[in-house]
């Protein structure tokens, strides 16, 4: 019972905190409140959530994993993969051996495989936190793709490598020839069984669907348990789960555009998944809070352990840390770019070179989230030995001090940044669109046109289905009309479209208004008002999604 009362409190939580956020006079990053609440919901209780690490990694890093392969645009992806494996791969190294080496240098107490663990734990970046940082600036759609290319493959890398650091913590060797080894197998193996899992899930689930039928709700929980299964395949096989959890996503994501699920299975898919993502970010912060003030008192005595009388110190070291992060990927960013500005020169391909504060914002949007405190949470609590893991609670604090600060400072800096800042002006693919557009309205023309023949043939009333076929058939071919033109036609259509979507969102809203009104007053039983009132939802949300 006890559990399930904690579980509860951590989700009312969540909630408060969006609603916090949004009250609040300034932009605070929502982590912060959530950060802010569980360390109230601490001083209330008096007493923190016990965390086995192992059962943490468990619970929200395979969805989460999973769930950003499985929404990451795929053609930015694939466009500046150049870019995203220089800044999740080689970034993530440098990162680990420049942090880890200035952390053990700062801080004696902490043992050098711990701090290359901090070091790792720390890399990855976090693209929902940049996102609702940048909301009051909208950050350029393609170097927001790349921090989310960045982000699905630096988790990963990151977390990799925090696992190696860990394990030489534990038993106190390390090689070089056995780590690459290990990591191949790791690498290989978890992309094979995530990709694997989910292929023979899918299939299985389609064979089911065809002989007997669909039901949306057990293809929910399927994909809620995918990256679950994924992880603990891996596990079992000494493979990386969290290369499973990712692989299976993006694996979702293929067989997603397949086409073979049914729409309402989609749109309560997509509704349940986005609770879920919510629900996990904003549970990861609020627990880290209800644990900090355990953590900072733990932290303050570590402190005093290494000879500093105060614990100041504890700042120090994370702005020290903060300062070094940002360094390291500015100095990266631009040795990157100069790679990328001769390779285009070798092609002979003209590219203008970026602005300094495209560097900065670059930079800045570094910022560290949710899969960083998870992932540090997740350390041992106790050494092969039965004795405590060195230094554990202060290098929580450190990685927590470290995502704070990454936030306040995009929070107050991107805004700054981005205003003004001039960009290459982006593809809007509005002519693929209505390429596609158009195809698909003559595919449809073409369908009606055969069924409607079908239905008709050898019936008396065989001009009714004709009619109501000819009636289908011309709204597609207006539609047809206003993705063909050209020039100012094309304006004009477009401005059509915009009126005539207007216009039909007030008019469901208004017969929506009038189902509610009728079932107020019993004039429509709740069941058919309910099914009527759904109707109307999906239509609305179909005019609201292309606004």
């Amino acid at each position: 019972m006890e559990s399930i009362t904690i579980a509860l409190v951590l989700l009312l939580a969540v909630v408060l905190s969006g609603t916090l956020a949004r009250l609040s006079p300034i932009a605070i990053p929502l982590p912060l409140v959530q950060i802010a609440l569980g360390a109230a919901i601490a001083s209330v209780t008096g007493s923190g959530v016990e965390l086995d690490p192992d059962l943490f990694f468990l619970l929200f890093l395979p969805p989460l994993l999973f769930l950003d392969g499985w929404r990451i645009p795929k053609e930015g992806l694939f466009r500046d993969r150049a870019v995203i494996l220089e800044l999740a791969l080689g970034l993530v190294i440098f990162t680990v051996l420049g942090i880890g080496l200035l952390v053990h240098w700062m801080i004696p107490a902490i043992p050098l495989a711990v701090a290359f663990a901090l070091a790792a734990i720390v890399s990855p970046t976090d693209p929902i936190a940049v996102s609702a940082i940048a909301a009051r600036v909208p950050i350029p759609k393609r170097l927001m793709h790349i921090l989310e290319g960045e982000s699905l493959l630096n988790d990963a890398s990151g977390l990799v490598c925090m696992r190696f650091a860990v394990a030489a913590a534990l038993t106190g060797t390390f090689s070089l020839t056995s780590a690459i080894g290990t990591f191949a197998w790791l690498a290989v193996g978890g992309v094979a069984i995530g990709a694997g899992v989910t292929y023979v899930v899918i299939k299985a689930k389609e064979y089911a669907s065809r002989k007997l039928g669909e039901e949306p709700g057990a293809q929910i929980l399927i994909s809620l348990l995918i990256p679950f299964g994924a992880y603990l395949l891996a596990e079992h096989l000494h493979c990386s789960g969290i290369l499973a959890a990712v692989s299976a996503g993006v694996t979702m994501s293929f067989q997603e555009l397949r086409g073979q699920t049914l729409a309402a299975t989609r749109m309560r898919r997509g509704a349940v998944w986005d609770a879920v993502q919510f629900s996990l970010n904003g549970v990861i912060f609020v627990l880290f809070g209800e644990q900090l003030p355990k953590i900072v008192s733990a932290a303050a005595q570590v402190v005093r352990e290494t000879g500093h009388l105060h614990p100041i110190w504890l700042l120090a070291y994370v702005l020290a840390i903060s300062v070094a992060l940002s360094v390291l990927r500015l100095g990266w960013v631009w040795v990157s770019l100069r790679f990328t500005l001769y390779r285009a020169r070798r092609r002979g391909e003209p590219m203008a070179k970026p602005p300094w504060k495209l560097l900065v914002v670059v930079s800045l949007a570094g910022v560290r989230g949710a899969l960083t405190l998870a992932g540090i949470l997740t350390l041992p609590l106790f050494m092969n030995d039965g004795t405590p893991f060195p230094a554990r609670d202060l290098v929580i604090f450190l990685a927590a001090g470290v995502i704070v600060v990454s936030l306040v400072a995009a929070s107050i800096g991107l805004p700054v940044l981005l205003k003004g800042l001039e960009l290459p002006p982006e593809p809007t693919h509005q002519q693929e669109e209505d390429a596609a557009r158009i195809a698909a309205a003559e595919a449809a023309i073409r369908t009606i046109e055969k069924l409607s023949h079908a239905m008709g043939e050898g019936r008396v009333d065989a001009n009714l289905y004709s009619e109501v076929g000819v009636r289908l058939m011309e709204i597609y071919r207006q539609r047809i009309e206003g993705r063909s033109a050209v020039g100012d036609e094309a304006d004009e259509a477009r401005t059509i479209a915009e009126v005539d979507r207007r216009l039909r969102l007030a008019a469901i809203r208004a017969e929506r208004d009038e189902f509610f009104r009728l079932g107020r007053k019993r004039r429509l039983s709740d069941e058919v008002v309910r099914r009527l009132v759904r109707e109307i939802d999906i239509a609305e949300a179909r005019y609201t999604v292309q606004s």
